[in-house]
């Protein structure tokens, strides 16, 4: 398979079902370094299941996935687990911050399991909670925080690698309107300041407005919106 001339990841002809029932029915996608490609669908429509594939949590039963040119349903779950780690960055519907620690701790937490001695860690979560808004916050664990701020808390945790590639799974959902779309802007403009690409899976337009473009998945299927009917 040739990836789509530019791209980062890409995908072709995924499959998969859970049982009996298809998540993904021929699925394709590609994300070029600095764009944002929002998956978009209904619920059951298979745009997590597509996340998940193009992040290496969750084996497709047939179809290729590139990734900088490398087979991703090729490699071990080590290698896979090593690449989530230090070049893909995470962000979900409701955070998932660890209760115990502080936010910069939270925050610092990639770096830490990198490797990297805790003050300079702490020093690099720090600097993304200032382009984030939250540098406020770092001393607070997260039950003493807003949603929305815990929300910003765990997009300067997925940025805080320099991750070439963020996966957003409903990273709104769980916020009104008004700090949705606080998060979504300072989001996809400290990503874009970072040239990492995003994909953002949503069923919100106004969440989706924030992409470059957008991918419609329906039955586990999967087109670019200008051609969706």
């Amino acid at each position: 398979m040739t990836a789509p001339a530019g791209s980062l990841l890409s995908a072709q002809r995924l499959h998969k079902a859970y049982g009996s029932t298809p998540a993904l029915d021929g699925a394709e996608f590609s994300v070029h370094p600095g764009e944002v490609v929002a998956v978009m669908g209904p619920s059951g429509s298979g745009k997590s299941t597509l996340l998940h594939c193009l992040a290496g949590i969750v084996r497709p039963d047939s179809g290729t996935i590139l990734y900088d040119g490398r087979e991703l349903t090729d490699m071990h779950d080590t290698e896979r687990s090593a690449l989530r780690r230090a070049e893909f960055g995470f962000v979900f519907q409701f955070g998932r911050l660890v209760p115990d620690l502080t936010c910069v701790e939270n925050v610092a937490l990639p770096l830490r399991l990198n490797g990297k001695p805790r003050a300079e860690a702490e020093r690099t979560a720090l600097s993304w909670m200032r382009r984030l808004e939250v540098d406020g916050l770092s001393g607070k664990r997260p039950g003493e925080v807003s949603g929305g701020q815990g929300q910003r808390v765990a997009v300067a945790r997925s940025l805080v690698t320099g991750p070439r590639v963020v996966f957003a799974d409903e990273p709104t959902g769980a916020l009104d309107s008004l700090n949705g779309e606080r998060v979504m802007e300072l989001f996809t403009e400290a990503a874009r300041s970072t040239g990492a690409a995003v994909v953002l899976v949503t069923h919100e337009a106004r969440v989706a407005a924030y992409s470059d473009r957008e991918v419609v998945v329906r039955d586990g299927k999967s087109r670019d919106a200008e051609y969706a009917v």
